[in-house]
């Protein structure tokens, strides 16, 4: 059987009360503009995680073709989905912030200032990065971290930042967050490890609290057919050491899909090949398309999908993807199965998702 394949995050998960609002957000300060699915049907096979019952949703997935991962815009429609029941602060388990990757953050913080955006100031991590933080209308946070590495980047198409590039995640146990990105997920580098007082921290509700913060990033470059849109990512994992407040896990007393971030999702080859390492690692799939429907079908992507848990409880999804658009209004669709599964698409063929922009 052939070795699973991670190719990159291909999205992060997003639940928003209005996807409309959201998406035309995400396209002006993110450039999410090609949408690579629209659907309005039942999620039926997240049973564990909606209350053992299927629940209507929308959901896009939109791109940003500069490079990175997309965004998941997931709204439930047979529930009003709600905040979490307290304050989320750093440390608490989960996906604390979405990494979105910049070429100039001085740029970009100017831009978002001028367009009345919600930002912090600029501060600048371990590796010398300068970043700073946005929230979308739904109180969602994501780091802008200027990124240079000409690899993390796809194609010039004047927008000031790219897709995801990665995830601040809460955990209560640092080791064993550490061996599951670097087992299932391959980020197998790490870049800083330390314990202190962080000034970004500190100004986001927990003042004068000391964390310890890991930096997860991988040294081999992924493989697979789009490998080379999403680019190289990377994982902050996040423990607080002496928090007064108590730390919780985000979706705390609500369904997946609730609002905020959802998921972590991979693109990935050899769905089987990956459940078997999982299950022997014990980070067993806690839900697999494949035991209910050969694929899912999203009208205008199909393949199948997996999920396990970080040892925090954070969902991880991997999509193994054998259809999209590329010129939709003709009926053309890419069949991936043609393809090699270890080499990247060509990047002129990547491109032709421009015709589904929006």
């Amino acid at each position: 059987m052939e070795k699973a394949i991670v190719s990159g995050i291909q999205q992060i998960g997003i639940g928003v009360a209005d996807v409309a609002i959201a998406w035309k957000w995400y396209k002006e300060f993110f450039g999410t503009d090609v949408i690579v699915f629209d659907e309005q049907a039942p999620a039926e096979y997240m049973l564990p995680y909606t209350g053992g019952e299927p629940r209507a949703r929308h959901a896009i997935l939109a791109l940003n073709l500069q490079g990175g991962g997309g965004f998941e815009i997931w709204q439930h429609k047979s529930i009003t989905p709600r905040l979490a029941e307290f304050d989320i602060l750093p440390g608490d388990y989960g996906i604390y912030a979405c990494k979105i990757k910049c070429k100039n953050v001085l740029k970009t913080h100017k831009l978002y200032i001028d367009k009345h955006a919600e930002v912090t100031e600029i501060f600048q991590d371990s590796l010398g990065r300068d970043y700073f933080y946005v929230r979308d209308p739904f109180k969602n946070l994501f780091q802008v971290l200027e990124v240079k590495s000409a690899t993390s980047w796809f194609r010039e198409e004047n927008k000031p930042t790219g897709g995801v590039y990665g995830a601040i995640v809460g955990t209560h146990d640092m080791t064993a967050a550490i061996r599951f990105y670097s087992q299932m997920l391959g980020y197998d580098k790490i870049y800083s490890d330390k314990e202190d007082v962080f000034e970004d921290f500190s100004k986001q509700g927990t003042p004068a609290c000391r964390f310890r913060r890991v930096l997860l990033g991988h040294e081999k470059p992924r493989m697979g057919a789009f490998s080379r849109l999403l680019g190289p990512s990377e994982i902050e994992l996040v423990q607080a050491l002496d928090r007064p407040t108590s730390v919780h896990r985000i979706f705390e007393n609500r369904m997946w899909g609730e609002l905020g971030f959802i998921q972590i999702c991979y693109d990935i080859r050899y769905m089987e090949s990956l459940r078997e390492m999982g299950s022997k690692l014990n980070y067993p799939f806690t839900v697999y398309s494949l035991t209910i429907n050969s694929d899912f079908d999203m009208g205008d992507a199909a393949g199948h999908f997996a999920y396990n848990e970080d040892p925090s409880g954070t969902l991880i999804e991997y999509v193994e993807t054998w259809k999209i658009p590329v010129l939709k209004k003709f009926g053309v669709y890419l069949n991936l199965k043609l393809f090699n599964t270890k080499k990247p698409l060509p990047d002129w063929l990547i491109a032709c998702l421009r015709f589904v922009k929006k």
